[in-house]
């Protein structure tokens, strides 16, 4: 699937969002990839996350394991087309953990994905997770990558986009009178 394709999806969705939005890192920026109004629908999940899984096809896949919550589905519906097990790790005090009896066996070749990765911060604490538990970590994936690349040169994304972001003191939005939205899994939203 082409880049332009998914962004479509992405707008039709309603999932493209413009505004001021405070992100998970802690930066605003004026677009906001909101994946969960994508995927409340089921045909649409299965179809990007069928594309990204591929690939990852050629490689031996144990595991999918993905941050909660925004990672949920994607991990599943990848996990589904690659014929794994899939996973997900909360955060528990600040920090990514596996609870619920999950865990991750050691020398298990392991795929982590996201839904959208801006800083790869929670990514990284995921592969963090992988390999304290002794496994392998053979890609990792995202639907969207907001940082064109930056965040991790090794991400398998369906869109690579460098997407504008500011640290709120030196905001343009807020400096512009423009409410603030934090719609994240983190956020009120």
């Amino acid at each position: 699937m082409e880049v332009e394709d998914v962004l479509t999806i992405f707008k039709q969705s309603g999932a493209l969002l413009q505004g001021h939005f405070l992100l998970t890192s802690g930066l605003h920026s004026p677009t906001y990839f909101q994946c969960a109004l994508l995927l409340q629908h089921p045909d649409l999940a299965q179809m990007l996350c069928c594309d990204l899984a591929l690939r990852f096809q050629d490689l031996k896949v144990d595991l999918v394991l993905s941050p909660a919550i925004g990672g949920i589905i994607v991990g599943y519906e990848v996990a589904k087309a690659l014929g794994a097990r899939a996973i997900f790790a909360e955060r528990v005090e600040g920090k990514m953990r596996l609870r619920r009896g999950f865990e991750i066996k050691k020398g298990e070749n392991v795929v982590v994905v996201e839904d959208v990765v801006t800083t790869g911060g929670s990514l990284q604490e995921v592969v963090n997770l992988v390999e304290e538990a002794g496994a392998c970590v053979l890609g990792r994936g995202a639907l969207v990558d907001r940082s064109g690349g930056k965040a991790d040169p090794s991400l398998n994304s369906l869109v690579s986009l460098q997407v504008v972001t500011h640290p709120p003191q030196d905001c343009p939005l807020c400096r512009r009178g423009l409410p603030l939205v934090k719609p994240g899994s983190r956020g009120d939203g």
